[in-house]
């Protein structure tokens, strides 16, 4: 998937790596073009089957593209990462998966306000919207982290739609603090099932965002309700947002627009159940955590997957270099591997028997048998040690 190339006119020892992946990362903007592809392969062809056309992309057709082609676990070289990070074109790929996230949910106000869909056609529509504002929170999520501001307001805009604007206060100063940790509500633990992980995590980091805004605006000698707040401010843009959209395609769009929110921020909350499953830093003699290593990190290199998540299943490297771009995230050998990309460990995590079976035998032994050392779920400890434990 790599290649080296030099530079025109450039000295010998100046080596440029070409990333194999390069035009790849455009097909990232497939998927919030499918409001507008389900709309004109509806009307051309009457069938409202094609509402419903992205999940089975995402869920069936992106897994077998990952066990058809493959992983890629080569790397840049250290050499090149500062020159991979200044490539602007890669900065483009996530800008303008913006204006296709809000068009494609305008499109879909009208189409849910005008009338002529039936109420399967409609509820297809609002799970493809739900799954491109999932997607979204994750383009938020790689502009969230950078130091430029245009991109954090991209970030902001982003979550707006899934009413989840706490996610970039939360994430940034909690989730990266605490993470792998009891203490961090978006670290899963072993014998969670995701239905048991997703409200602590949904009310835990809302929770989480507000106390970090509280203490920073403490600090300052501010009080949390005032417009500094930016978990208010945050909540404020969807609101708006909102209230817009039903001022102009009237207020049964409303139901649609929750829906599709919840859908969204559920997407971000498996994904947030597999990357941390059972993984645990110890505490050091001092009582503090060791440091974050690519082995509190669930890590997968499936292309496909990769692709459409900007490089998130690199996941070590990126809570060790958080400010780094996805172009430029790498593999390490050390971290534990899941047994495919995030699109199919997701269906799996819906299915806590199914989970169960195939990632406790990964997390036992990626510890060497030794489940203590496992960040284990208080309601289920008993009996795991008791399976596990003489291990």
């Amino acid at each position: 998937m790599v290649g080296i190339s030099y530079p025109l006119g450039a000295p010998a020892s100046q080596v440029t790596w070409r990333d194999g992946k390069r035009y790849l990362w455009l097909l990232g903007l497939v998927l919030p073009a499918f409001p507008f592809a389900a709309w004109g392969l509806a009307a051309a062809t009457g069938y409202g089957i094609f509402w419903w056309l992205l999940l089975p992309v995402v869920f069936g057709v992106i897994p077998l593209v990952d066990l058809l082609v493959g992983k890629d676990s080569d790397n840049p070289p250290d050499s090149v990462l500062a020159w991979l990070e200044s490539d602007r074109y890669y900065r483009w790929c996530t800008y303008l998966f913006l204006p296709l996230q809000y068009a494609g949910l305008v499109l879909a106000c009208w189409l849910w306000s005008r009338g002529g869909l039936s109420a399967v056609d409609k509820a297809g529509l609002t799970v493809t919207i739900g799954i491109v504002a999932g997607f979204g929170i994750n383009t938020a999520h790689e502009l969230g982290h950078k130091k430029d501001a245009l991109e954090r307001v991209l970030a902001r805009i982003a979550l707006a739609q899934t009413c989840y604007g706490h996610f970039y206060i939360e994430h940034n100063r909690g989730h990266h603090v605490r993470v792998a940790t009891p203490e961090d509500p978006a670290s899963s633990r072993l014998g969670q099932s995701f239905w048991a992980f997703l409200p602590r995590s949904v009310y835990g980091s809302a929770r989480s965002g507000w106390h970090l805004e509280k203490q920073r605006l403490g600090r300052l000698g501010k009080s949390p309700w005032s417009p500094h707040n930016d978990v208010l401010s945050a909540w404020a843009m969807s609101a708006a947002l909102f209230t817009v959209l039903t001022a102009a395609f009237g207020p049964g769009v409303l139901p649609y627009l929750a829906v599709q929110a919840v859908i969204g921020f559920c997407l971000l909350e498996v994904v947030n159940y597999l990357e941390h499953y059972g993984l645990l830093r110890q505490k050091t003699p001092s009582g503090r955590y060791e440091r974050c290593t690519p082995q509190h990190s669930w890590n997968s290199d499936d292309i496909a997957s990769n692709i459409f998540l900007y490089h998130l299943q690199r996941h070590s490297d990126h809570h060790a270099n958080p400010t780094r771009r996805y172009q430029a995230l790498r593999h390490f050998e050390e971290s534990p591997q899941l047994p495919t990309g995030y699109a199919g460990m997701i269906l799996l995590a819906v299915v806590p028997p199914l989970w169960r079976r195939v990632m406790n035998p990964r997390l036992l032994a990626h510890y060497e048998g030794d489940v203590t050392r496992a960040n284990i779920h208080p309601r289920t400890r008993g009996k795991v040690l008791a399976r596990h434990g003489s291990r």
